[in-house]
């Protein structure tokens, strides 16, 4: 005679059957398991990130002095002239201009490094065996081709809008202004810069496929073809947005709460130097740069680890999985 079970009694299904927490649980758990290797790496990533950008700084402002000098004999020359003075930054953007390219390789050379240690931490706990990490140089290139990918046509866009529409009072406008050609044009850096957050989500997970061992073109394919898809972009999407909101507020308030720097680095650099905009400057760009190294301390573990979770599991176009 066989009794019947009542549905509380069944044992509870095999582990296999069981449906796989979500992208943000599983970050979590990575994060929390792996929590001391991860922050050791990200803290010794950020204190070296924030050395270096210190020598960078101080190198900018080297190479920018005769600017600072020409501005403080000038305001020295119209306030002895009892003039208004409006200093001229040009000379400053153009300094600016040619150093942003090393700030941003010191960014995406910390960013890679952190990415790496969290795809490490990831690729522990699946069940299929990963690939070798991968080395520097292929994380700097797939950052450099993204980066290219992505910012390339709304810069060509801004140019190609400011030559045919710009306000030049020396040279007439190529373009009428009531002409639709003057519209498409005026309008086509608004267009350039949607193609390129498209760019930037759909290549997203391009970091974390190197990281795994994926040579830089192949993680781009990867990546697109991962995220191209009507499931993998929503989910990329409805993970990207939180993430990019998070990192501005907590960079928001790390600047905000690193104001009072400002006065005591003007008033420094101005004591040291004597140049009242080489303090000026330097107090302005001090609460930025600790809200920046701040942000990235407290944001970037987490931005890599849920990118490299979701990489594992969107499968790509023509695969059955999500593996390599």
């Amino acid at each position: 005679m066989t009794t019947r079970t009542a549905p509380d009694d069944l044992p509870p299904p095999p582990r296999a059957d069981r449906p796989r927490p979500g992208v943000v649980r599983t970050a979590a758990g990575v994060l929390w398991r792996h929590r001391a290797p991860l922050a050791a790496a990200t803290g010794r990533v950020v204190a070296l990130a924030g050395l270096v950008w210190l020598f960078l700084t101080a190198t900018l402002f080297a190479l920018s002095w005769p600017v600072f000098t020409r501005m403080h004999d000038q305001v020295l020359f119209y306030r002895h002239n009892e003039d208004p003075y409006l200093h001229d930054t040009s000379g400053l953007r153009l300094v600016v201009a040619w150093t942003l390219p090393l700030f941003l390789l010191l960014l995406g050379i910390g960013s890679a490094a952190v990415q790496q240690a969290c795809s490490r931490a990831v690729a522990a706990g699946t069940r299929d065996p990963a690939r070798p990490p991968a080395r520097l140089r292929p994380m700097l290139t797939v950052y450099l081709l993204r980066g290219l990918l992505v910012w390339t046509p709304p810069v060509l866009a801004l140019v190609v809008a400011y030559r045919l529409t710009g306000h030049q009072l020396d040279t007439p406008l190529p373009l009428a202004r009531d002409s639709w050609a003057y519209a498409v044009v005026s309008d086509l850096p608004v267009a350039a810069f949607a193609v390129a957050a498209v760019l930037r989500l759909a290549l997203a997970l391009a970091p974390a496929g190197v990281a795994d061992g994926l040579g830089a073109r192949a993680a781009l394919r990867r990546s697109w073809a991962q995220t191209t898809t009507l499931g993998g972009g929503v989910r990329v999407l409805a993970l990207a947005v939180p993430l990019a909101v998070v990192t501005a507020v907590v960079l928001r308030l790390a600047t905000q709460v690193a104001l009072p720097l400002r006065p005591a680095v003007r008033g420094l650099v101005e004591g040291a130097t004597g140049n009242f905009f080489a303090g000026y400057y330097a107090g302005i760009l001090s609460p930025v740069i600790v809200g920046i190294l701040c942000a990235a301390a407290l944001t970037l573990p987490v931005t890599c680890t849920s990118l490299a979770v979701l990489r594992h599991r969107l499968p790509a176009r023509g695969a059955a999985d999500g593996s390599p």
